[in-house]
């Protein structure tokens, strides 16, 4: 999958922008401020449907705009296709192929895969069980259709089971037989959740063991251990045997909404021991891992987005994560970086094409 054109328009900071890309390295240079990572989220968007940021869609509109728009030539095998996104203030946002609109986002999903390495990345290993969640959630989606739908099921399954607890509090009432609705769709499609998550990570770890590795010269061992209710019983007990719980708390407490993925270096949390640039190199590994898994799994080379990492790697570490570069043929690369001399001595240790655009 090739991105060869892309055009912005009221998007963030860009009034409007236009590039021709290279097929296997472009570099953004320029001084903070100027927008060089809105354009890795524009591509982003392509990818997924929204911000890799977190941000709203409307939050993405120029200010004092009416829309935004993405456009986009991808290269898919032997076609030539047409993304456009566009979201207006008014109504919702709008994702079309080839000038036909997708009924669902989640269409889309998968079609162009993405990988984000970012300095906001640390938030994987910083932050509560959620962020992981949505981590695992972005990378099976992107390579299986069902997972997603499955995930977008048990969401609003579990919400209007939690909906029912809250008015049973509420109101002092209790209906067991209305409540056990619920119980088969959450089961149903959080069991295939579940099987798909364990089978992700046992596929991931050795992955992301064999890349931190190279990039850290083996001193260290680290590990990515998958965290679930449904590992210690299966999900029709978990949900008898904590009623009480819940109507007490008046959500589910247990089921994988609750899962998490533990990220560990020589058995212990990373979080805890880990050094900055121990860190900064699992995590690397870890996206590295999860482009190659969906790189086999879907038979598609994913984008790499690389926003800012080389003002927060040593020069070892730069050199190995080049050298992995060039060794896995990760396909086309967006790069994002304030000093153009570093970037160009960078790209020249890559046997690739490149564009340099200085914004």
């Amino acid at each position: 999958m090739i991105i060869k054109r892309l055009s912005l328009y009221n998007f963030k900071n860009h009034t409007e922008k236009r590039f021709e890309f290279s097929p296997q390295i472009n570099c953004f240079v320029g001084n903070n401020g100027v927008g060089k990572t809105n354009i890795l989220d524009a591509l982003h968007y392509l990818s997924v449907g929204k911000s890799f940021l977190g941000n709203t869609d409307l939050n993405n509109i120029r200010k004092e705009e009416d829309f935004f728009t993405i456009d986009a030539e991808v290269l898919n095998d032997d076609s030539e296709d047409q993304i456009k996104i566009f979201q207006p203030k008014e109504s919702k946002k709008v994702i079309k192929k080839n000038d036909k609109s997708y009924d669902r986002m989640a269409d889309h999903i998968g079609y162009l895969p993405s990988v984000m390495i970012s300095p906001y990345d640390s938030n994987l290993i910083s932050d509560s069980g959620e962020s992981r969640r949505k981590f695992l959630d972005s990378m099976i989606s992107q390579t299986d259709p069902e997972y997603l739908f499955d995930l977008i099921q048990y969401q609003k399954t579990i919400q209007q089971r939690n909906a029912l607890l809250k008015y049973f509090a509420k109101n002092r009432v209790f209906d067991r037989d209305s409540l056990e609705i619920y119980d088969d769709p959450i089961t149903g499609h959080g069991t295939k959740i579940f099987e798909k998550r364990r089978e992700f990570v046992t596929m991931l770890n050795p992955i992301v063991q064999n890349f931190y590795g190279i990039i850290s010269g083996g001193k260290e061992t680290v590990s990515v251990h998958y965290e679930s209710h449904l590992l210690e019983d299966r999900f029709e007990n978990l949900l008898k045997d904590n009623l009480e719980k819940d109507r007490m708390l008046t959500y589910t407490s247990k089921g994988i909404h609750k899962d998490d993925l533990l990220f560990e270096m020589d058995d212990q949390l990373i979080k805890k021991t880990g050094s900055q640039g121990q860190q900064k190199s699992f995590l690397i590994s870890l996206k590295l891992a999860q482009m190659s898994l969906i790189k086999e799994l879907t038979r598609k080379t994913p984008i790499l987005l690389l926003d800012d990492i080389f003002d927060k790697l040593d020069d070892t570490r730069v050199s190995q994560l080049i050298e992995l570069v060039n060794r896995e043929s990760f396909g086309q690369i967006f790069i994002t970086d304030t000093h153009r001399e570093r970037t160009e001595s960078v790209v020249k240790k890559i046997n690739e094409e490149s564009i340099i655009f200085e914004l």
